[in-house]
């Protein structure tokens, strides 16, 4: 959510912004606000400017009192009691626009960055860099749901029966493999000095609301019947949800966390749901990171967190690339975003592994999180990162160490996690 004061002093500005995201049925809403806005501070004008007098008043009876000029106290009494009605209705009233200003308010993108690159889709995202040379070997590479299987480490048919489609069981070495990456990322980012949290699995709506857009939130999110509560879809909805309301001491800034999860995604409307791979599923588990920091530090926060993600998939013998998100593939609340991109030897072209977002105080200002310096409170910076999510990492990793005889190397790093084993063979 941005700063009313934007739409207040500059209500171009913010329609550019939503040109720029493709969004002019969302134009209207601008001006909408703004007499809105109007209507409300007037209101607030009104019922300050009455309080005071009743305030004026209300001193000038106790003085008639004292002065045993009753029918004059009563009179201003009378004039006290219907301002005390105007108040109330004043009141009403402002609560009420109060409200609607901010349902509106909810549904205006937050300012993109100046270099967010301009496109409608994710086909005008903007290649950065790469990092690794992309390999493709002398050996054809099956599809990874075979080299899964036929690793004894895939079982569809059975998470059919017992859940239908997009979900799957993981069995042997490579659900051991999968629980590897997931612990040496968890170790990787307490290396880099964030503290690690296993958060709450569900939140309420409040939170929902506060870390997202609605129509993210009716895309991904399940939501429990009869309960306010919803499955996380990320681990970073929790994390960030911890704030909601604090005044953060400015001395324990930067907040950098680094949290496990499980995460479920409605994915709605996602070709290939019912594939029998595991690139896009109900279900899947994730190490994230996430850093509340003063405003002034989010750029550079932003700038180190993606990187993270690029050391971590290059120590695990994979190349990768960085890709610029552009405006119209920004979700809502995000200020800039960038993809880190896995190649894939068997398709020979990238796929998406994780996001990297600056929210600037977007996020903050839905939830309430602040920080208090001499000048009074203010909104705090947000920033979220994927570390590693486990079923697209898996598919990474076998692909770029899948080896002639079938077999998967196992990257150096992971060796110790998987009790010193350093290849995984085929069973037949």
């Amino acid at each position: 959510m941005i700063d009313i004061k934007l739409i207040r002093e500059n209500k171009e500005l913010v329609k550019e912004n939503i040109q720029k995201k493709f969004q002019d049925e969302k134009l209207p809403i601008v001006d909408e606000i703004y007499d809105l806005d109007v209507a409300y501070r007037d209101a607030k004008k009104q019922m300050d400017e009455l309080r005071a007098e009743k305030n004026r008043l209300s001193a000038e009876v106790g003085a008639l009192m004292r002065e045993k000029k009753t029918a004059e106290a009563n009179e201003i009494k009378a004039k006290v009691s219907q301002m005390n009605e105007e108040i109330a209705e004043l009141t009403s009233k402002e609560e009420e626009l109060s409200k609607i200003i901010k349902e509106k308010m909810m549904v205006i993108p937050n300012i993109i960055a100046d270099d967010v690159p301009i496109g409608e889709d994710d086909t005008h995202n903007v290649e950065l860099q790469k990092f690794g040379e992309p390999i493709v070997p002398d050996y054809e590479i099956p599809y990874h749901a075979d080299i899964l299987e036929a690793l004894d480490g895939l079982d569809k048919e059975a998470s059919g029966r017992t859940s239908g489609n997009g979900f799957y069981y993981l069995m042997g070495d490579i659900a051991r493999l999968s629980s590897a990456m997931l612990a040496y990322a968890r170790d990787f980012m307490i290396d880099k000095g964030f503290t690690y949290c296993i958060p709450p699995f569900m939140i309420r709506s409040s939170v929902v609301t506060g870390v997202m857009s609605f129509k993210e939130m009716d895309a991904m999110m399940y939501k429990i019947e009869g309960e306010d509560l919803y499955l996380i879809g990320t681990s970073e909805h929790s994390m960030i949800g911890k704030f909601k309301d604090q005044i953060i001491d400015k001395s324990k800034l930067p907040i950098t966390m680094t949290s496990y999860s499980p995460c479920f995604r409605k994915e709605v409307g996602a070709h290939g749901i019912e594939e029998r791979g595991i690139y896009r599923v109900h279900q899947f588990e994730k190490q994230e990171m996430i850093v509340i920091c003063e405003p002034e530090e989010s750029a550079s926060w932003y700038e180190k967190m993606w990187q993270y993600t690029v050391e971590l998939f290059r120590n695990l013998d994979i190349p990768v690339r960085q890709l610029e998100c552009c405006s119209g593939d920004l979700a809502d609340l995000k200020y800039k975003s960038c993809d880190v991109e896995a190649w894939s030897p068997r398709q020979q072209k990238y796929f998406e592994v994780g996001s990297c977002s600056n929210l600037t105080d977007a996020q903050a200002r839905r939830l309430g999180i602040r920080a208090k310096s001499d000048k009074g409170n203010y909104y705090l910076h947000t920033l979220n990162n994927t570390v590693l999510a486990s079923t697209r990492a898996l598919i990474a990793l076998i692909e770029n160490n899948y080896q002639a005889d079938g077999s998967i190397k196992i990257p150096k790093v992971l060796v110790p996690y998987m009790g010193g084993k350093e290849v995984i063979t085929p069973k037949k």
